[in-house]
């Protein structure tokens, strides 16, 4: 059913794009020097730090202070914040004697018992595994091509800080990121196209994968879901009132899409209950963008101020395995809406936050260094919250640029790992359009990838990607103001 695009434009016209939403979604953050566009009255009038977030004390102000250089030379973070080294690719080691994987990527936390938090972490290896000095180790009845180098596996940190490391899954390629479902499973996404053949690889891939970091016994003979398409995943979440699940593509030549997978009528979700489907079960759709005029948008760059309202209307994928053309190549021009380095997304508010890591010369409008999306499906409407300027000198510290994977705070907000040029933060950004560093990586110029908090919201974890370092972070965590 289409989203009746008079109405959407009416309801536009008489609210001001970009003001139609209400409630608990509101704009969550620009450009770190977007308060020049705000009263610096009414901020220090509510007792609010000066800059994008730099302030010490607590109340009103917002982070948590400036970043302190690691004498580790690791990872720097606000006075009165510690982390420490969770895995280490190779260095640490799995319960099997093996090292832990390398390319660390997407993660999620998950409550064990008496206390203990496992985490699902993907690693992001393409490729035959000679390429890797730390693939994905081969676990039996855990392999799906044993060809591939990367793979899934699970870290339980008990609360005594001691840590065990298994394989959850093996086999698979360029496992990027992924995510976690209602019934508390990981989804992870193989970010290629390759087939049997292709890169020495012996099967097909470029699919999901469920992962339950609970039943050893439920990870066995891992089966793709194909039904949610074999394309360059990058994410995905479950709509967990309406039983949809959401996906996002990396791929440029032409720019990558933004999926919905509508399930069969009857099914139910669960544990186990993706295994049961059949590869052609539900629609695989493409969604496709208007603006509040009612025409048609054909990339997500076009937009160029926070508060852009779009509708969303879907498009069924003609061929969703992709035997032969790419998904994002079976449309022609006016079909669908694009976007360059479609990467992570987050279920929260009753809907998904979706990020554009940047635009260039590859994309159709303005270029920029990050975008997050708002996607609401009850409204079916996609609102710009996040929208970071080209970072013209990003070897130096203070913007931000490359927005990845992200996760929304316990704390209010969101926080954000950056892949961008340069210097690489965690940063957080607040509903108002202010943004503030959490962590620098210190070591290298490696992505942060994998940020999720603990179940209880003590700890944010994130990983340095490159060798490989899950890292567990604690502090002062404290609310931070919606303004």
């Amino acid at each position: 059913m289409s989203l009746n695009r008079r109405e959407f434009a009416k309801k536009s016209a008489a609210t001001g794009a970009g003001l139609a939403l209400t409630g608990a979604v509101g704009t969550l953050a620009t450009a770190p020097e977007a308060l020049a566009a705000d009263d610096p009255q009414e901020f220090a009038a509510e007792g609010h730090g000066e800059g994008h977030g730099h302030g010490h004390g607590h109340g009103h102000r917002l982070g948590y202070g400036e970043l302190v250089p690691d004498p580790d030379g690791v990872l720097a973070l606000p006075e009165g914040f510690t982390y420490r080294v969770i895995t280490h690719s190779g260095v640490t080691r799995l319960e099997s004697g093996e090292f832990t994987p390398s390319n660390h990527d997407g993660t999620a936390t998950f409550a064990g018992r008496r206390g203990t938090t496992y985490l699902v972490n993907n690693h992001e290896l393409k490729g035959p595994r000679a390429n890797w000095a730390h693939p994905v180790p081969l676990t039996e009845g855990l392999v799906y091509d044993p060809a591939a180098a990367g793979g899934c596996t699970v870290v339980e940190v008990h609360r005594d800080g001691t840590v065990a490391e298994w394989v959850g899954i093996a086999g698979t390629s360029t496992n990027c990121a992924g995510g976690r479902t209602p019934w508390g499973t990981w989804l992870t996404c193989e970010e290629t196209e390759d087939l049997a053949g292709k890169n020495g690889m012996t099967k097909d891939h470029g699919y999901v994968f469920e992962v339950d970091p609970h039943d050893h016994r439920a990870n066995r003979n891992p089966k793709p879901v194909k039904a949610f398409g074999r394309y360059a995943h990058e994410a995905v979440v479950i709509d967990p009132k309406r039983g949809h699940a959401y996906l996002t593509e990396d791929a440029s030549g032409p720019n990558g899409l933004l999926f919905r997978w509508v399930p069969p009528k009857g099914f139910e979700h669960g544990r186990g209950r993706l295994g049961t489907l059949a590869d052609d079960a539900g629609v695989l759709q493409a969604f496709k963008c208007f603006d509040s005029a009612g025409r048609f948008v054909d990339d997500l760059s076009r937009a160029t101020k926070t508060g852009t309202v779009y509708g969303v209307d879907w498009v069924d994928v003609p061929d969703r395995d992709a035997r032969k053309t790419p998904v994002r190549k079976q449309f022609g021009p006016g079909e669908v809406t694009r976007a360059r380095k479609l990467e992570g997304m987050w279920w929260a508010d009753g809907g998904t936050y979706i990020v554009s890591s940047y635009a260039r010369e590859e994309s159709p409008g303005a270029a920029h260094d990050g975008q997050v999306w708002f996607y609401d499906p009850k409204r079916r409407t996609l609102t710009l919250q996040v929208l970071l300027g080209v970072n013209a000198t990003p070897d130096q510290d203070g913007a931000f640029d490359g927005p990845d994977n992200i996760t929304v705070s316990p704390y209010g907000g969101i926080v954000i790992a950056e892949d961008g040029e340069g210097v690489q933060h965690l940063f957080g950004a607040t509903e108002s359009g202010r943004t503030y560093p959490i962590a620098r990586n210190d070591l290298n110029d490696s992505e942060f990838t994998g940020v999720v908090f603990s179940p209880d919201g003590d700890t944010l974890f994130a990983n340095i990607q490159d060798p490989g370092i899950m890292l567990a972070i604690t502090g002062p965590w404290r609310r931070q103001p919606r303004r």
